[in-house]
Order: C-alpha cells, then structure tokens, then sequence
C-alpha cells in the first residue's frame, strides 16, 4: 500500500479522487440549497393562491357553503385555518397537521400583520398536541387578510416541510450514488491514464539504471508522440550524447596517458593530501630508485621527505617550487607546481627532469684530459724512460737490463690493450659491432664461466656463488657475453675483501633474461655511480695500475648488453656491495 502511494499511478488516483470528491461535495451544497429555495418559492406561491381563492370564497358566500368549497381547494398535504373577527375559527379536515392555535397566530408578530390587512410568508416551529411527546414540526405557513360582512379575519394555509426534508434525502441518495459511480469510473480511468503515462516512465527508469551500470547504448521504446513521446526522444538523445562524451573522455585520457608514457621527464599528480594519484614510467624509476635506497623499513615514505617538504610548500605558499636531489647516483630536478579547481587548490604535480646525463657531460669535459693523460701518456712516458735508461747504459747488468726490457714488454701490451679496447669501444659506438649469436643453454654456460674464476676466488678467500633455478635457452654471442659476465665478475672478486661473497644470480620471465652480479664488498660511492659505464672512469681512485685495469671495461660491457638489445644497471652502497644487472631479451 505504501509503494503506491509514493508511485505515480497512486498520487495521480489520489489526486483525481479528491478533485472529483470536492467537485461532488460543492454540487451537494449546491443542489440543496437550490432545491430547497425552489421548493419554498413555488410552494409559497401555490399557497399564496390557495388561500387567495379562500379568501375569495369565504367572503362572497355563506358560511357553510364557503367552508365546504374552501376544503375542496387544499391538498391533501395542506391545512386551512380561517379566522373571523378573532372568535370564530375552524380548520380544514387534515389530521396529519397540527392546528394551529389561535393564540400562536395572534401573538406572533409577523402572523399578526395579516390582521393588518398584509399578507405573510413564514416558516415556523409548532407542537404537535396531538402526540405524547413534544414533537416540533417545522411548517411553511402562508396568511392572507380576510373581508366578509361579518367582520375582518384571516386565512392561514400551511403545511409540513418534512416533503424539503424528504426531497433532500432522495437529493442526497442520488448524489451519493453518482459520487460512487463517478469515483469506481474515477479509478478506472485514472489508472487507465496512469498507466499509460507510467508505462513509458518505467522504461525510462530501467534504461535510466542501465546507463548508471554503464550501458549507455540502451534505448527508450517510443509509442506515442505526445510529451511523453519526446522525453523519450530526448531521453535516447541524452543516452547518444553521454556515450559521445564518454567516448570522446576516454580518448582524452588514453592520450593523456600516452603523452605521460612517452615523456622524457617523470610526473608524479598529488592530491590535496600529498598522496600519489599519477606516474609515469620516468616516475616510476624514480621512485624505484627510492625504494631501493631506503629497503624495507616500516616507516617508508611514499615519497622522499625533500619531495613531500616541496610539496607542502607549494601548497602553502600556491606558488612553483623547486629543489634538486641526488638519488642512488642520478640527479634529479623537481619542479612543483599546485593544480587548481577554480579558485581552490586540489593538489599538485612534480615534473621529476634527470639531469644525471648533464651532470655526466660536465664531469666528463673536467675528466677526460686527466683520464686520456693517466692512460696513456703516463705508459709512453715509461717506456721512454726505461728505454733511455738502456740506451744509455743506466742498467749495467744483463738482469737489470731484462728486469727493463720486462717494464717496458708489460707497459707496451698494456697500451696495446688500451688500443685494442678503444677500437672495439669505438666499432661498438659507431654501430660496427658484428654479433655471431646463438641458442644457448644459460646453466652450463654460466657455469662454465664461473668455474674459470674459482681458483681466483679461493686464493682470495671469497666464496663465489651461483642461483639458477630455471633453464633458459636465450640466443646471444656467448663470446660477447662472456667477455661481459668476465669483466663484472672480475670486477666483483677485485673489490670483494677475505670472507666476503660474490653471486651470480639468473632469473627472468617470458619476455627477458635477468643475470645479476652480486658482491658483499666496499661498494661504489652515490656520486660515482652514474659514470661507472663511462669509458676511463674508476671509481677506486686509490687502485693501483696494476689492478685497474684500463678503465673501458664496463663501458665496453654496456654496448655489447645494448647491442643485444638489452639493459644493464647498477645498484650500490658504501659497505654494502654492489648488484650489476643486465637483461638479455627472450623474443
């Protein structure tokens, strides 16, 4: 019950009913006082006229002849009083009215006028004598004056009222009978109308849900072409033209994102309370990188403290912001700028540049001078000395000139080999590297590789390790790739200390090959880390010649991984070790 009336159908019977039941109620009214006042008004008239002809009657003939003609003229419904000079009366033979008492007429003030020669219209209350209890009747009494040759008196002609009474009751049945038609036919016909109005409504609603689930292609049936018939034109309309929007957002946002995965700089959208809404692959790394750096500590911060201090002041002061940090040997830019809606601050976005390359080409143009002067005129420079000292017969034995010969044979395959690694680093730069590549089984090639360095492993005192819980069949060189495991597993050995540890570590997934090389030694300074694949960069600048090497191997390292079309990084901490990690695609 409660449903229908909070349903259209119910409000609208409602409605209806109560407009036809106050239309119903004012035509009673009405109709009963127009009933009543008619019926009084002809019934005054008949009468006036009956006790006109009376009158008439009574005053042109004998008594007894006038009283017998004067009751043939009233209704069987009437009664007649005729009064001569105030002592002679008699009534009409009507049994069921009262007579009128001689006295009521005479001291009632309006009655009395008749007296006065006036005649008189009223309705009056009157006792029935008659009965045991006092029953008031209420009669509609008309008086008109008398003249005969015996004297004035007065002809009274009244009746009941009981017949208003009785055609306002058949008034009232008719009445309520048509207002019980009119509310059966009411019902009828408001839910009749209401149904076809709702009907449509209905499906709107449905199709209206349907479209909150996402479903904007539905559609609302027209079947009339009525008001009802265009709101659900313009319903199907709005459907179109959400759809169209939609589409038209979801576009938008796939360009959006498109043009954020191809940014060279990270992006990182805040909301109002500094937490991450948007990254980019840039940001990502970035924030990787982090990660990294900060392990797994219980109280990590989303974000570096110098970015979440930026972002505070941003939103405080609502102007860009901007800071520099160094993070695991990249330099980062971040440039934070507050976003509004309307005049409102909503959040922020940090625009993360690298400038690790820029910082690199600066500290390169301050390096390379020293480094090209240290590699190689530092070898010329000895083996023009040695050479003198022979010329000049400085040594004067045989074993002193061979312990010369000697220095001057290591120094000159020394820059032999820094030629050799300059060519090859500059064939592979210049794009001229040729692979022979392969299928090979990674078990047993990396394990072939690592038994080569065991026994300098041992003579150190370092265990050299190696995880591989999964065959892979990857196509590479293998001497390329050796010669890249070789230099970073040499690497590793070289600064891993007595007790320490050195793994190798290979795993991947369906799309790329993951070989790490983990140590336990001293680790590589942050500021060092992004110019550790640069050619002649040493990041131990207290290794001896000896033990360093030229200085081109991890940069030769880093072409041979990108000319397999793979990536290789570097993850260090002071005391801590050092991770260097290349992939090698699988397709």
């Amino acid at each position: 019950m409660m449903a229908l009336w909070r349903s259209v159908v119910g409000k609208l019977w409602l409605t209806i009913l109560l407009l036809v039941a106050f239309v119903l109620f004012i035509l009673t009214v009405l109709l009963l006082s127009f009933f009543e006042k008619y019926y009084l008004e002809k019934t005054g008239e008949q009468l006036t006229q009956q006790a006109v002809k009376v009158a008439r009657v009574v005053a042109e003939h004998d008594e007894q002849f006038a009283r017998s003609i004067a009751w043939t003229m009233v209704d069987d419904v009437s009664k007649l009083m005729i009064i001569i000079d105030d002592r002679h009366y008699w009534y009409s033979p009507n049994e069921q009215l009262v007579d009128l008492p001689l006295s009521f007429v005479q001291q009632d003030k309006q009655l009395s006028r008749v007296f006065d020669g006036k005649k008189v219209v009223k309705r009056a209350m009157m006792p029935n004598e008659t009965m045991r209890n006092r029953v008031y009747n209420e009669l509609f009494i008309v008086g008109v004056p008398l003249r005969t040759s015996d004297g004035n008196g007065a002809v009274f002609v009244y009746q009941s009222l009981k017949a208003v009474e009785e055609t306002t009751k058949q008034t009232t049945k008719f009445i309520f009978l048509a207002a019980f038609i009119a509310i059966v036919l009411t019902t009828v016909f408001a839910f009749f109308l209401s149904t076809r109005i709702t009907a449509p409504l209905r499906k709107m609603r449905q199709v209206a849900f349907e479209m909150a689930r996402g479903k904007f292609d539905s559609k609302v049936p027209i079947v009339t072409h009525d008001e009802i018939g265009e709101l659900a034109m313009a319903f199907n309309q709005m459907g179109r033209q959400l759809q169209f929007h939609i589409n038209a957002l979801n576009q938008e946002k796939e360009q959006l994102a498109s043009i954020l995965s191809s940014m060279a700089d990270g992006v990182i959208t805040l909301n109002r309370n500094g937490e991450v809404l948007i990254t980019n692959p840039p940001a990502d790394r970035f924030l990787q990188a982090w990660y990294y750096e900060q392990g797994q500590r219980d109280d990590l911060s989303p974000l570096p403290p110098q970015v979440n201090e930026l972002f505070t002041k941003a939103v405080a002061e609502e102007k860009e912001q901007a800071t520099e940090m160094a993070l695991q040997g990249r330099n980062w830019v971040i440039v934070m700028t507050p976003l509004y809606n309307g005049k409102v601050i909503r959040g922020a976005v940090a625009v993360l540049r690298d400038m690790t390359e820029e910082r690199r080409l600066d500290k390169l143009r301050k390096d390379f001078i020293a480094n090209v002067s240290h590699e190689l005129r530092t070898p010329i420079a000895m083996l023009q000395g040695y050479s003198e000292a022979i010329v000049d017969d400085i040594a004067a034995t045989d074993e002193e000139k061979k312990e010369l010969a000697k220095v001057i044979y290591d120094e000159s395959l020394r820059m032999g080999r820094l030629v050799n690694d300059l060519l090859d680093l500059a064939r592979m730069e210049a794009g001229h590297l040729t692979l022979h590549k392969e299928r090979v089984p990674l078990r047993s090639y990396t394990e072939r590789i690592i038994h080569k360095f065991q026994a300098l492993a041992k003579e150190k005192g370092v265990r050299l390790l190696v995880d591989i819980n999964e065959e892979f069949v990857v196509l590479f060189d293998p001497d390329r790739i050796e010669q890249v495991l070789t230099n970073l597993i040499d690497n590793a050995l070289r600064h891993t200390d007595d007790g320490g540890e050195v793994r190798v570590i290979v795993d991947g997934d369906e799309e790329a090959v993951r070989i790490s090389v983990r140590d336990s030694g001293s680790g590589i300074a942050e500021e060092d880390l992004p110019f550790v694949f640069e050619r002649f960069y040493k990041a131990d600048k207290a290794r001896t010649r000896g033990r360093s090497g030229t200085g081109l191997g991890l940069a030769i390292a880093k072409n041979i991984v990108e000319a397999h079309k793979g990536t290789i990084a570097v993850h260090s901490k002071l005391g801590e070790g050092t991770t260097f990690t290349f992939t090698l695609p699988l397709k």
